[in-house]
């Protein structure tokens, strides 16, 4: 029963201090963290920390929100949080978090907490290319599939960001196929292909995001069918089977021309004609065959009194393919030597014997041709000569001259008809010399508009340009003539009022200086219209690329950069990190950080924008930093600079442990008088910790007084550390007292200490006193408690900190009846033990017989 009081008394402070430990588990570790979707208004409401830290409130850092000082309620500033722009690519998949400092509680506490930027579908997917091109030979195989190397881009994270493609117009030609295992697409043939049927298929490729509400870009997809020689020549239905010539036909007059055509494209339809072999040797003398154009011609001038018939056999080959054959009968005629005359009767517009026509006329009649001479020839006809737009068709006796089709002024200006006479001798017919050549004008209307050389321009231009720098001239033509032709330019009304253009010559220029901060690319369009009326007009683009200068210097995000690192971080720490922007473009905007006019152990992480550490810090030692960074980019001829200042506090972490002034020794001792009166102070306990705040708080705590049986008459203050007598001195109190003081700070969440023995001897003597070594301890080595290393940090559910709550409180009430059983138990044993006393002698000096959980370590 000796040692049961004791025991039972530090089982109920444990069970108070774990009370303690729960409360102030609650206290600390609300796990305070916010989401907010991207791009919100202004103005919009955050979070709040109203439910977690009691007023004032002051955030520190407010680009993106600001924060009621009085609610804590933080809002969104006028600069939106752009997730795409906030969070670099490589972390797409990952949270965007954005660490936030502030201020709160009356003492001025520093938080930090993170606000999460949520992603919204606010990026459409973008192609790289309005058009793909795909080049598929038209022999491949059915299900031959394609890789599109030309896949749209989304900024966004998640499913905002995951793409669904599709075919648009594809006519179950084609189909699309996505790759399971990588971001691949192909393009699948599904029917046959025949270049000879169709050469190109224009399909639009869908990317199709999966957001809530999907957006979706498209690109055209042109799919040019390639040629196989899969076809071989054959001669056309018109192409002649028999003609007649006069027997005085002149040298290179046209016989005839063959015709064969084969319906593949480039060199797999080039044709070649010749002569077969088995044709007569007098054949082959008297006629030639173009190999290309398949025109027939004499050799040599005929003076041919005989008919005759003469048999061509023509042939006609392509690349790998057996040749074509056709015939031709060539009939010659015996020459003849009376003239015709034929005469004209106008009905178009004629001058001079020259007819003038307007363009773009449907088929026309222009004139009445009849045929006089002599009798012997009314079996003759007329018929023209050559290729021609004109036709002559026999009515009552006489003919019709009328155009074929419409005429094109800006084609062929001017025409020849050549009207020839044919007379019927037998089965066939012969040319009679008798020529008349007819003269037809073409007259010009505004049927085409102007063209421009280009589809459109480019051009790069440096930006702080020289005010009216000519930038390049367009030029269009018009086929028509005249005012028809006459092109004049002007710019689209809603063009940028810094550009102009003559409207003669077409030259553009720029009245102001470019900056290609503000706009980097400026699309132009030119329209070219002519004087014709109606007028007609074309369009172009003009796109001007502004080249950049290194015109602006480095930005930092702020002038002055706050910073708090606590002084335990290991070297290479990062401090924080530091912002800063050059809206020049490539070299000119490439920005390197400096550290300078400081020997602090500080260094600039240029590939992350960080500032960390170089060495271990020592807030006892430096507990601030001041410096400031050099902000240069790498512009060509001129190195633009800008500084920022760098305020870095280090943070105290409880790494020193009190040292005890006072004593300085634990063999040190003092003579203490018996005379002394209660609340004298005796000595004081002098320690210091070089930390600060909580952690160089320091408490004196006696650990081991004297014996349980001898009520010790003296009391250490907690805070001040003074010993004095807390009640008058008694007999029994002469002799010597060793008190064991525990000096602890105040440090979280593990406090450090320090021991020391105070030695005190009451006595009437005066005389200095010394003791020979250090008390020792009798008791068990359990003297002072180590604090739990659990964490205390561990975030809970709103259940678990509810079944916490009960717990506390369960707790407490179990250690408040326990309190008051214990000190009842506690004044019984202090009155056996008073008995006990006067039975027995006293004890051995510097021997403590109850046992302490707490542990100790002395200093020597």
């Amino acid at each position: 029963m000796g040692h049961g009081t004791p025991d039972n008394m530090n089982w109920a402070g444990l069970l108070q201090n774990l009370l303690l430990l729960f409360h102030l588990r609650q206290i600390i570790c609300g796990s305070v963290w916010f989401s907010v979707p991207e791009e919100q208004e202004p103005g919009t409401l955050a979070g709040s920390l109203s439910g977690h830290f009691p007023p004032p409130y002051q955030l520190l850092t407010q680009e993106y929100l600001w924060m009621d000082t009085n609610t804590g309620n933080f809002y969104t500033t006028e600069q939106k949080m752009d997730r795409e722009a906030l969070c670099p690519e490589e972390t797409k998949a990952e949270e965007c978090i954005i660490i936030h400092n502030a201020i709160v509680r009356p003492s001025g506490d520093l938080i930090q907490f993170p606000v999460i930027i949520e992603d919204i579908n606010d990026n459409a997917p973008h192609f790289e290319n309005s058009e793909i091109h795909l080049k598929v030979s038209e022999d491949v195989t059915v299900g031959t599939s394609y890789l599109l190397d030309d896949q749209a881009q989304d900024r966004d994270a998640g499913l905002n960001g995951e793409l669904l493609y599709h075919l648009e117009d594809s006519d179950g030609v084609f189909s699309l196929k996505v790759e399971a295992d990588g971001p691949f697409i192909m393009l699948v043939v599904q029917t046959a292909l025949d270049r000879e049927t169709q050469d190109q298929y224009r399909m639009a490729l869908v990317a199709t995001d999966c957001g809530a509400d999907p957006l979706s870009a498209t690109a055209t997809l042109i799919v040019t069918v390639t040629d196989v020689n899969d076809n071989c020549p054959s001669f056309s239905s018109d192409s002649p089977r028999s003609v007649t010539i006069p027997g005085d036909s002149p040298k290179n007059m046209l016989v005839a021309q063959v015709r064969a055509t084969d319906p593949d494209s480039g060199p797999n339809a080039a044709i070649l004609y010749s002569l077969s072999p088995k044709v007569s040797e007098w054949a082959k003398k008297l006629f030639s065959l173009d190999s290309l154009t398949g025109y027939i011609r004499l050799t040599q001038d005929l003076r041919s009194d005989n008919s005759e018939e003469l048999v061509l056999k023509v042939l006609a080959s392509g690349h790998h393919c057996p040749p074509a054959d056709t015939q031709v009968t060539v009939s010659v005629l015996p020459m003849v030597n009376q003239d015709l005359t034929i005469k004209i009767g106008f009905i178009a517009e004629h001058q001079n014997q020259t007819m003038v026509l307007p363009e773009n006329q449907p088929p026309t009649v222009l004139a009445v041709l009849e045929l006089e001479g002599d009798s012997n020839f009314k079996g003759s006809s007329l018929a023209i000569e050559g290729e021609v737009p004109f036709t002559l068709s026999p009515q009552n006796g006489k003919y019709l001259l009328s155009t074929s089709k419409p005429l094109d002024y800006e084609m062929k200006r001017e025409h020849h008809i050549s009207v020839v006479v044919h007379r019927r001798s037998g089965e066939a017919s012969v040319i009679i010399p008798s020529k008349h050549v007819i003269r037809v004008l073409v007259a010009d209307v505004n049927d085409n508009a102007p063209h421009f050389l280009q589809s459109q321009y480019q051009l790069e231009v440096e930006e702080n340009n020289e005010p009216g720098m000519p930038l390049l001239q367009v030029s269009a033509s018009d086929a028509d003539s005249g005012h028809n032709g006459r092109v004049t330019y002007k710019l689209d009304n809603h063009t940028s009022t810094i550009f102009n253009i003559d409207p003669v010559t077409g030259q553009l220029c720029v009245s102001a200086s470019l900056d290609r901060e503000q706009q980097g690319v400026h699309k132009l369009t030119v329209f070219a219209q002519d004087s014709g009326s109606p007028p007609l007009e074309s369009v172009t683009t003009v796109t001007v690329r502004v080249l950049d200068q290194n015109d602006n210097a480095p930005v930092f995000l702020t002038p002055h950069f706050i910073f708090f690192i606590p002084e335990n971080v290991p070297p290479f720490a990062q401090v924080g990190r530091v912002g800063v922007t050059d809206p020049d473009e490539g070299e000119n905007g490439n920005t390197e950080l400096h550290v300078v006019n400081s020997s602090g152990p500080f260094v600039v992480d240029n590939t992350q924008g960080t500032l960390r550490t170089t060495t271990s810090l020592d807030r006892e030692t430096e507990d601030r930093y001041e410096l400031y960074l050099l902000a240069s980019d790498h512009g060509h001829l001129l190195t633009l600079t800008s500084s920022a200042r760098v305020t870095i506090f280090v943070e105290d972490i409880n790494d020193n442990q009190p040292k005890v002034i006072l004593p300085s020794s634990n063999s040190s001792c003092l003579t203490v008088s018996p005379s002394a009166m209660a609340g004298t102070m005796v000595t004081k306990i002098y320690a210091i910790d070089e930390d600060s705040g909580l952690n160089s708080e320091i408490t004196y705590t006696v650990v081991a007084p004297e014996p349980v049986q001898n009520s010790s008459p003296f009391q250490v203050d907690s805070r001040s550390g003074n010993i004095t007598l807390a009640q008058q001195l008694l007999q029994k109190d002469l002799g010597m007292h060793h008190l064991l003081i525990v000096v602890r700070d105040g440090g979280k969440p593990i406090p450090l200490y320090s021991t020391v023995w105070v030695n005190l001897l009451v006595n009437d003597s005066m005389e200095p006193c010394h003791l020979d070594r250090p008390p020792t301890w009798a008791g068990t080595p359990d003297l002072v408690q180590t604090p739990s290393r659990a964490p205390i940090c561990e975030l809970e559910s709103p259940k678990a900190a509810q079944l916490t709550l009960l717990a506390g409180l369960g707790l407490m009430l179990a250690s408040t009846c326990l309190f008051v059983v214990t000190v009842i138990l506690y004044l019984k044993q202090r009155r056996r033990s008073r008995l006990r006393q006067n039975k027995r002698g006293p004890i051995e000096e510097n021997k403590i017989p109850f046992r302490h959980k707490d542990k100790y370590y002395c200093d020597d």
